[in-house]
Parts: structure tokens; C-alpha cells; sequence
């Protein structure tokens, strides 16, 4: 293990958490928030200079491969998440740090579940950090830092792996430092569209810029206690759109600017994930209007359309307490939250290009079952999938599985209804948020106990980091020499 190389990561880390705080302190300082702006201010201050002193020794080796990459992602993004649960606990907006992390891990991890019962009382600088997490989890902050410290692109290769969604991680461009750049482009593009788009539909300029970092990250954290349901249906239609879009692998935009369209719509996932969406959207939409839940033909499309595609993408947004629908569309709302969005995209779950790769996989066993000199093999996006891809997707399946397993006989010993502790653990691992019963769309995470909170902190974290990173930093062999 290269120790001095994750000791300077993790440090220059610490001055882009200083940098990031300042936004929230200029919102305190806009709003008369004193209290909360000092508060930010000493966290800002304490961050930096740990950060400037720490990585002034540059590293012994600038050596990274694998083992380094995931170890660093995991350790970042834990050290970021108790770094910013702080200004919840000094401010008083959560007192108890644990319900803080609980807050945070779900911000950054753009899972989205909460356990606050009201946030229409809080300040609005806090308000605004707890939306801006999600905004710097939907891209990865570590995307960020290799976008702006200066790395070796076959080292900086491993940090993205580690944090970036999907079965396969490939470069935009050629060099990675020059992919970051682009992908932040991309997100901070779509960002103040929406922040344009949600502002002229009369919105606050505040609202509008924290409900674009909730629906871009696509984290679900709403800044009133009706959520999104209060708004006009102009506006949801309008929140639809931009998580439908961030639920797209990011490199279809790249193709589409560098006028591509062939390459981006030839992408197997994004036909599929449109096509759920849709298909999706009609079925429970049809149920939903048939049961009289709803009211009219449209409403009832317009909420199934908004929650099929907040679910799909896990950005965990509703209109309507969906808990309250026909059994078959909560059965088939809690399939798509495990089915997830597109890999390169800011959602979670186990991604559509996963899902297609394992189907294709199960196809082509079947048939060698039957002509077992046949050849087959898997294909996506009219390229092979090369075998190690096939036999990892086939290992995180069963990763994924025995987490759900054991995370969901842990949380049983709480003792809630089955709904509840089944869809809570779904829903963290997924990076939804919301999932039936007590922690449907109206309910909240505030009753679990300290011990369940923490199983659901590591199955949000290892859903967004895509399982192995928080897998790896647990084996004691990792951190030898």
C-alpha cells in the first residue's frame, strides 16, 4: 500500500471540502444567517489549513494502482461524509451526530432518505448544503479533484474506476484529467439550465438552484415539507425532464455536442431505458387511474410519468404518496428501483447496462445448453463484452445480492413491518431514498435505531460506490505494505 500517495489525496481532499463550503457560507452571509456563517467560516478555516499543512509533503511515490485507487475512494468518501455532517450538529439543525451522518452519507451518496420530520424550519444556508451534497455526489468529488490536481492519467484512471457508476469506466478523450473536465462541463451545463428552466417557472432563484442540485444529482432532498408535490405540475413536468436526462450515460451528451447523434443513440442501455420509462409509466399510470387514486386520465399518467422516472433514476422525488397505489404498481415501482439508471449517469441501482449484460449472459447459457459446440458470445452497443466484463458483472451480482441478504436480516432486528424493512434496505443500496410503509414518500428513517442507521450509512455508500471499494477497505491484507 503506497500510504504517502493516500495520505496526499486524502489531504489535498480536505482543501476542496474547505473550497466547497464557502458557497453555503455566502448563502448564510446573504440571508443574515450569522450564526450558521461562522460556523461554516471555522469549518472552512479548519479544513484548509489541514489541508494546505498536510499535502505540502508530496508524496514518497506517486505510484497508484488498483488497491490504492478503491482504498482511497472509500476512505474519502467516508472522511467527506463526517467532515459534512459538522455543520448539522454546530448549527443545532440535528444535534446528534449520528442522525447527522445518517443526513449527509444520504446527501452525498444522493440517496435522498432523511431523517428530519420537518425542513421548512430550516435555515436556509443549511438547507442549501444539505441539497448541495447531492450535487457533489452526483459527479463524484474525487472526479472533481482529478479534474484539478495534477496526476498521472494511468494513477487517476483507478480513482475514477472506483467512483464512477457502471461495469466499465472508459475514457471521453484520451487523457483522464481531460475527461473530468468535460464531465464537469456537461453537469454544471445541465445544472443552471434547470436552475434557467425551474426560475422562469416561478420559482425563487434559491428554490431553483436547490432543487436543480437535488434533481442533477439526482438525490431527491426537498427544501419544503409538501416536497415537489407543492409545485405546479409546469414545474414537475420540468423536474421530469432534467432526471430523466441525468439519468443518461454522461457520454451521450459528449457525442451529441461533437454532433454524434449516430454513436449516442446507438447505445443499448439508453433504447432500453427510455423504453422502460415509458412502458412503465402506462402501466401504472393505467392502474392508477383505474383504482381512482389519481383523479383524471392525465394526472394519473402525469404522477405515474414523474414517479417512474424519479424511481428509475433514484433521484427519489414524489408528487404522491405512491405507498397509497394498487399493489401491482408498488410491486413494479420497487422493481425499477432496484433495476436503477444508465451507468456513466448520476443514479444508482444495478444499472441497466448490468441488467442487459446478465440477460444476454443467461441467453447465451441457455443456448449452449442446447448446441453446446455453439459459439456465442455477449454483445452491447454492437461490440463484444469481453469476458472479464461478463465474469465482474456476474461477481457484483452476487456481491450485491449477499448485501441485501445480510443488510436486511440486520435491519429486521428493529422489528418494523416487512414492507419497511425490506424496501428501506432496497432503497439505501439503490440510492432512492424513499421505499414503502414507514419509509414511503411521506415517511421518513428517524425511527430506525443508531444500529440499523449505520447498516443503511454502508449500504448507501457501497450502493454508490458500486460495492468493492467499501468491500476492499474492510480486508485487513489491503493495508498491508
Amino acid at each position: 500500500m503506497n500510504y504517502s500517495m493516500v495520505r496526499y489525496v486524502l489531504f489535498r481532499l480536505l482543501r476542496v471540502m474547505g473550497v466547497l463550503l464557502v458557497l453555503p457560507l455566502i448563502v448564510a452571509l446573504i440571508y443574515r444567517e450569522f450564526d450558521s456563517a461562522f460556523s461554516f467560516l471555522a469549518l472552512i478555516a479548519l479544513c484548509s489549513i489541514v489541508g494546505i499543512i498536510g499535502s505540502h509533503k508530496k508524496p514518497e511515490s506517486k505510484i497508484m494502482f488498483a488497491r490504492e485507487g478503491f482504498t482511497i475512494t472509500a476512505v474519502a468518501w467516508i472522511v467527506m461524509s463526517m467532515i459534512g455532517a459538522v455543520p448539522f450538529v454546530i448549527t443545532g439543525t440535528i444535534p446528534n451526530y449520528i442522525d447527522a451522518l445518517f443526513e449527509t452519507v444520504s446527501g452525498f451518496t444522493t440517496t435522498g432518505g432523511s431523517i428530519l420530520t420537518s425542513v421548512d424550519q430550516i435555515e436556509k444556508s443549511v438547507q442549501f448544503w444539505r441539497t448541495f451534497t447531492h450535487w457533489i455526489g452526483g459527479m463524484g468529488v474525487l472526479v472533481f479533484l482529478i479534474a484539478v490536481v495534477p496526476m498521472a492519467d494511468g494513477y487517476s484512471m483507478h480513482l475514477m474506476r472506483a467512483e464512477s457508476p457502471g461495469p466499465v469506466v472508459g475514457k471521453i478523450v484520451p487523457k483522464v484529467k481531460d475527461t473530468a473536465k468535460i464531465l464537469y462541463l456537461i453537469y454544471v451545463a445541465i445544472t443552471l439550465l434547470e436552475v434557467v428552466c425551474l426560475w422562469a417557472s416561478g420559482l425563487s432563484l434559491y428554490e431553483a438552484f436547490t432543487i436543480s442540485f437535488s434533481t442533477v444529482g439526482t438525490g431527491g432532498f426537498a427544501v419544503t415539507n409538501e416536497g415537489i408535490g407543492g409545485y405546479s405540475m409546469l414545474t414537475q413536468g420540468i423536474i421530469i425532464v432534467f432526471m430523466a436526462m441525468c439519468g443518461v450515460n454522461f457520454t451521450v451528451y459528449y457525442f451529441l455536442i461533437h454532433r454524434k447523434p449516430k454513436e449516442a443513440f446507438a447505445i443499448d442501455e439508453v433504447k432500453y431505458y427510455f423504453g422502460t420509462i415509458l412502458v412503465a409509466s402506462a402501466l401504472i399510470g393505467l392502474n392508477v387511474y383505474r383504482s381512482g387514486l389519481a383523479g383524471s386520465a392525465f394526472n394519473s399518467f402525469h404522477h405515474a410519468l414523474f414517479a417512474v422516472t424519479s424511481i428509475m433514476t433514484t433521484t427519489g422525488f414524489g408528487t404522491l404518496d405512491f405507498d397509497q397505489w394498487p399493489m401491482f404498481s408498488k410491486v413494479l415501482l420497487c422493481v425499477l428501483m432496484t433495476v436503477g439508471a444508465c451507468a456513466g449517469s448520476t443514479g444508482g441501482g444495478f444499472k441497466f447496462s448490468r441488467l442487459l449484460i446478465v440477460i444476454r449472459n443467461a441467453r447465451n447459457e441457455l443456448n449452449f445448453l442446447v448446441h453446446p459446440k455453439a459459439v456465442k458470445r455477449v454483445y452491447m452497443d454492437g461490440h463484444t463484452v469481453e469476458g472479464t466484463t461478463v465474469k465482474s458483472v456476474s461477481a457484483y451480482l452476487g456481491l450485491y445480492v449477499i448485501t441485501f441478504i445480510v443488510s436486511t436480516i440486520l435491519v429486521s432486528l428493529d422489528n418494523f413491518d416487512f414492507p419497511t424493512t425490506i424496501t428501506s434496505v432496497i432503497a439505501t443500496m439503490n440510492n432512492i431514498g424513499p421505499g414503502l410503509s414507514m419509509v414511503g414518500p411521506m415517511g421518513n428513517y428517524s425511527q430506525f435505531s443508531y444500529f440499523s442507521k449505520i447498516v443503511l450509512m454502508f449500504d448507501m455508500l457501497a450502493g454508490r460506490l458500486e460495492l468493492l471499494p467499501m468491500f476492499i477497505v474492510l480486508q485487513p491484507k489491503t493495508w498491508r505494505r
